[in-house]
This record gives structure tokens, sequence and C-alpha cells, in this order.
């Protein structure tokens, strides 16, 4: 990466601001086109779908392609108590994924200074936020 500590500061903030409003002009404007094509798919799923349904099928062959229907099952719960206490009882760990919340984490570490927990990873990264005058 080039040095650029001889380029003047404003000059670097104009053009990350300048940058960062043109990408969200592009962002905006995908995210519009992609919505009403998102919209129109979702229109043609269900019509598919109903054609299963009206058919009788799981999948059907066209000169276009193929199309099948298939399940997808989701699992959550309204009841985190009883959940934890269902996972402790089974012994069932697995249940949750792992991966550490970062807010109760960073919150933790925060209050508790000298409670390093074995086999943390820390890693922090250096970041710049640029705003408007």
């Amino acid at each position: 990466m080039s040095d650029n500590s001889d380029i003047p500061a404003d000059k670097l903030t104009k053009a990350y601001i300048k940058i960062r409003s043109e990408r969200a002009l592009l962002s905006a404007d995908f995210k519009e086109k992609d919505g009403a094509l998102v919209r129109q798919l979702d229109v043609l799923k269900k019509a598919l779908l109903d054609y299963c349904d009206a058919h009788n099928v799981e999948s059907v062959r066209t000169s276009e392609g193929l199309f099948f229907r298939s399940s997808k099952t989701k699992y959550w719960t309204g009841d985190w108590e009883s959940m934890y206490t269902f996972i402790k009882e089974h012994d069932m760990p697995e249940f949750l994924d792992r991966r550490l919340n970062q807010t109760n984490v960073k919150q933790f570490l925060e209050e508790n200074p000298d409670v390093m927990p074995k086999g943390l990873n820390i890693d922090v990264e250096h970041v710049i936020s640029v705003r408007k005058k």
C-alpha cells in the first residue's frame, strides 16, 4: 500500500465522503431494482408451488428446466428459560450454535477486567469513521 501521508487530510476526507456517497446511490438503486425482482420471483415461486399442489407432484421437468418442491423446517423457541433447562436435563449443548454474543462478552470483560475466560481469543481492528461536516 502506498504512503498517503503527504496528501492533506481534508482532501482524503473529501474523497472518502464522495466515494461513500456514490456507493450509497448505487446501493439504493440496486436495492430498489433487486427488490422488484425478488417480488417477481416470489410470485413465480408461489405459482410453481401451486402447480405442484394442483398436480400432486414433487418435481416437474420442462423444456426450460426442472423445478421441484422440498420442505424446509425451522426450529425456534419463545421460552429460552425452559429451553436451557431442557438442554441441561438432556445434555444437548449441540442444540445451540457455537458462537459468542459479542456485546455480552465485551460487557463482562469491561466489568471484570481481572477475569479472562480460558480459550477466549480477542482481535482488535482499528477502523476509520468519516462524517460530513
